[in-house]
């Protein structure tokens, strides 16, 4: 079933039930942005008058239909890889507060802008000065021990709850140390890594770990020249860089372990 409002080269077309997807066509550019919004708000709003969802399939490289589709009042949801490129899935409930309250506007703009990952690690030495390291099941490299943040959650406790799930020891993320910036790398989306002290402790700490198998191959204290020859050259820097700002008050940055 396809709805075709007057107004508009807007369809709607019935995908299941309670569900349609809207499309336009090439001739919304012609209007200006303020109007083509108007014209995609207004088909959205007649959809919903008989659907409870509403999608948009827009292809990631058009930006201008990316905005169209958004500020007429629909949310990003994600990115779904089709044979032909990436099509950006956007949708509006029925019950969604309008973006004209603050909730749905904010909600709106929460769904699109920039998301950066977050990753939390730890700075653990023993009483000879080492660092404690990890060498991780899906890269050759070591590392230090931590992982990513989840959404909602604290950068500190995700750091602390890292080394207890991965490791099996519960250390308290102290003093925020190093906030260092990576870059996109080996399939990885660039993130920020934040480096809180986690002590001094026993060297036989190593001993009594209970080491998350699908993840964490090895743990053992390591001296700088040991790191340099087992980790990749930015976890070096950015281990170097951390040692370089113990006592600090937590305002060093770096990009790649570079100040």
């Amino acid at each position: 079933m396809t709805e075709q409002p007057t107004s508009a080269p807007v369809s709607v077309e019935t995908t299941s039930d309670g569900a349609a997807r809207i499309s336009w066509g090439p001739g919304l550019r012609d209007l200006s942005l303020s109007a083509a919004i108007e014209v995609v708000a207004g088909g959205i709003g007649a959809a919903l008058e008989n659907h409870h969802r509403v999608e948009a399939l827009v292809r990631l490289e058009d930006e201008a239909g990316l905005r169209v589709a958004t500020w007429s009042g629909l949310r990003r949801e994600g990115v779904r890889r089709d044979v032909d490129g990436e099509v950006v899935v956007l949708a509006r409930l029925a019950d969604d507060p309008p973006i004209s309250d603050g909730p749905g506007f904010r909600a709106m703009l929460n769904s699109f802008l920039p998301r950066k990952r977050a990753i939390g690690q730890m700075l653990v030495r023993d009483g000879d000065g080492r660092v404690l390291m990890c060498r991780l099941t899906y890269k050759k490299d070591w590392d230090l021990p931590g992982g990513v943040v989840e959404v909602g959650e604290s950068p500190r406790l995700a750091t602390g709850r890292e080394l207890t799930e991965e490791l099996g020891v519960d250390i308290t993320a102290g003093h925020l140390l190093l906030t260092d910036w990576l870059p996109a790398w080996s399939g990885w989306d660039d993130a920020v890594c934040l480096v809180f002290d986690g002590g001094v402790h026993d060297a036989s700490l190593v001993d009594g770990m209970v080491l998350e198998a699908r993840e964490i191959r090895e743990a053992a204290f390591l001296r700088l020249d040991e790191i340099e020859e087992r980790a990749a050259d930015f976890t070096y820097r950015r281990v170097a860089a951390t040692l370089a700002s113990l006592g600090g008050d937590g305002s060093a940055y770096t990009e790649s372990g570079r100040a």
